[in-house]
């Protein structure tokens, strides 16, 4: 699909355009949509996969933030009149407003700049989702899918695999978008867990141990999560202080963040580690 005349992508808003017919074929093939779902496109572009879920869906509803896009979209689509664009950034964009009686499945070739925000906003929703296929740079999706001690494994993984199934589906070359981005691209499948496997007392607290843990990813529990619980504290969990972070389970950080509800703040002044995570060494989440 070649671009809209006068239409140039825009770097500030990360636009790769998708245009191997072969790459999206098997994106819908992945998705399967049908007629009665509730489908919502994030960032359609140029409408290349929008087409195809229209010719199944006529009802597929878009967030676009490049309000340039919005009458091509207009005119490509006009003999769809179920068709429904939401100028808006998807990031601050409340998806319920799009609930019916029927659950959410979500697509979308994320711009690389904002994917990871993205997630988190949209897993903040999970409960209202039934499944997401996205299009993301293939490090978030081996971020997304990472297993203890693996070096990907982080943040974006823990606090996604807490709400849903991660899925990598295949991986997309730079030659399938126009412009061609520097980065290879992968789908991945995220179904929202109908039954949290490991639910925590308190989602802050465990997405505050999980951010202070991998914010000093490189030290020892004992130094990264000194401020919010302490070394006998994490050994009556059964959990080796000595160990870094990228070493736990989810099912182990839920542990710790269950505890720290159940007896209430640690006093920071009786912990001299608190001290330590101000020279942490950052996550690449």
């Amino acid at each position: 699909m070649s671009r809209a005349p006068g239409h140039q992508a825009r770097k500030r808003f990360g636009q790769n355009f998708l245009q191997d017919p072969g790459v999206i074929e098997r994106i819908v093939r992945s998705i399967s949509p049908r007629p009665e779902d509730v489908m919502v496109e994030i960032g359609p572009g140029l409408g290349a996969l929008t087409e195809e879920i229209l010719a199944v869906n006529p009802r597929l509803q878009v967030v676009e933030l490049d309000r340039d896009l919005i009458p091509v979209l207009r005119t490509k689509f006009f003999n769809y009149p179920d068709f429904r664009i939401h100028e808006g950034d998807a990031l601050s964009f409340d998806f319920h407003q799009l609930v019916t009686d029927r659950p959410l499945r979500i697509v979308g070739n994320l711009p690389y700049n904002i994917s990871t925000p993205l997630i988190f906003h949209l897993l903040n929703q999970a409960d209202i989702i039934q499944d997401m296929h996205f299009m993301l740079q293939k490090e978030v999706v081996q971020r997304m899918a990472a297993v203890p001690g693996d070096n990907n494994y982080g943040r974006l993984g823990i606090m996604t695999q807490y709400f849903c199934r991660v899925q990598p589906l295949f991986e997309v070359g730079p030659g399938a978008f126009r412009p061609s981005p520097k980065v290879d691209s992968a789908i991945v499948r995220l179904v929202p867990h109908r039954t949290l496997p490991h639910p925590a007392r308190d989602l802050a607290t465990l997405q505050l141990v999980v951010r202070t843990a991998f914010n000093a990813r490189r030290k020892t529990l004992r130094k990264a999560l000194g401020g919010l619980i302490t070394v006998p504290e994490l050994n009556a969990l059964d959990i080796d202080d000595g160990l870094r972070p990228e070493n736990l389970t989810l099912a182990q950080y839920v542990s710790i963040a269950d505890a720290i509800v159940e007896r209430g703040p640690l006093d920071q002044q009786s912990s001299p580690q608190a001290s330590d995570r101000k020279s942490s060494e950052g996550d690449h989440d």
